[in-house]
């Protein structure tokens, strides 16, 4: 019985087991956070409705994308930082076509070897089917058309000018109808934009074109320095609208000045209206070549020269001051 008292002996060290048993509750404290790190791995896995909430606004933001599109205006300002250069390099470009286009017009409507070289060209195209002037009109063509008033107004055939090079189905001295001029006219834009070229063909049939006269001519030269070989081909438009006459000649010239690219030509004396321009200098090019354009009255008058270098400016320039000379105001050889 003496042994009881040991009892309490083994409660006190009962309680001291007890009290390792406090620290046993800290052993899950620490072993509590690795529970605190499912909760973590749950965060990552709670995050999903997160993104479901992102997801929505990502939504939206293919669903702008879209809305975008539509607008591509919106998309447009974004896009000029990146491409700012290459908008100007379409609005070059649609400067160069529509300078392109312009010149064609201004100097065809009735200007010299630009039809002609136009015509040319359509020709020389296998895909591009070749036109004919009305029948009506094919019974006038003849040797009887060099007796038309405005093919009297060209410069003759003589010792210092013989007759040049065809130009192309024309020949080298022809003359056309009114018909047939506001059919050349009409053709020579054909390959501009439809709207364009319908604009433009109103505007033609409005002014009333008379009828054309075309001569090509040689100058063989001489033994003298300044007068070397060339050939020149000039054209003459007679329309019945005057201010179209003076608008399609001062337009192509200040078109040809504007774009600085064409070096001035010789002064045709006497005729201030009259300019001549050549092209840029070009080592390695042999042949040159010279545009000139000018009105009197109701005639267009344009004229294209070639030679080899160095081009006889001086000889073309009297050439056309002679062709100038002989048409008067209202329309007349002298």
């Amino acid at each position: 019985m003496s042994e009881r008292p040991t009892t309490p002996e083994d409660l006190e060290s009962e309680p001291a087991q007890a009290a390792p048993e406090p620290a046993v509750p800290t052993e899950p404290a620490a072993s509590e956070p690795p529970a605190s790190e499912p909760p973590a791995s749950e965060s990552p896995a709670a995050q999903p409705p997160v993104p479901a909430a992102a997801g929505p606004e990502a939504a939206p933001e293919q669903a702008t994308p879209a809305d975008e599109t539509p607008a591509e205006a919106t998309s447009v300002e974004a896009a000029p930082a990146e491409g700012a250069p290459g908008k100007k390099r379409v609005r070059r470009g649609r400067v160069a076509a529509i300078a392109g286009a312009v010149l064609l017009v201004g100097a065809v409507v009735a200007g010299s070897a630009y039809t002609v070289v136009t015509v040319r060209d359509a020709d020389r195209d296998a895909g591009a089917p070749s036109w004919e002037f009305p029948k009506a009109a094919k019974a006038d063509t003849g040797e009887a058309k060099a007796a038309t008033p405005l093919a009297g107004m060209l410069v003759p055939y003589d010792e210092s000018y013989v007759r040049g090079p065809d130009m192309t189905r024309f020949g080298s001295d022809t003359a056309l109808s009114g018909g047939e001029a506001t059919a050349l006219r009409k053709e020579a834009i054909r390959d501009l934009p439809r709207s364009q070229r319908r604009q433009i063909e109103k505007q033609i049939d409005k002014q009333h074109t008379k009828g054309m006269a075309m001569r090509s001519y040689l100058h063989s030269g001489s033994t003298l320095p300044d007068d070397g070989t060339f050939t020149v081909s000039i054209q003459l438009a007679q329309i019945e609208d005057k201010r179209a006459v003076r608008n399609m000649s001062t337009f192509q010239n200040g078109l040809l000045d504007a774009l600085e690219i064409f070096r001035s030509g010789p002064k045709i004396e006497g005729h201030k209206n009259a300019k001549c321009f050549l092209p840029p200098k070009d080592k390695e090019e042999k042949l040159d070549m010279m545009i000139c354009s000018a009105y009197q009255g109701d005639v267009l008058v344009d004229a294209v020269a070639y030679a080899a270098k160095p081009m006889n400016t001086k000889g073309v320039a009297k050439l056309l001051r002679a062709q100038l000379d002989r048409i008067q105001e209202p329309g007349e050889a002298v």
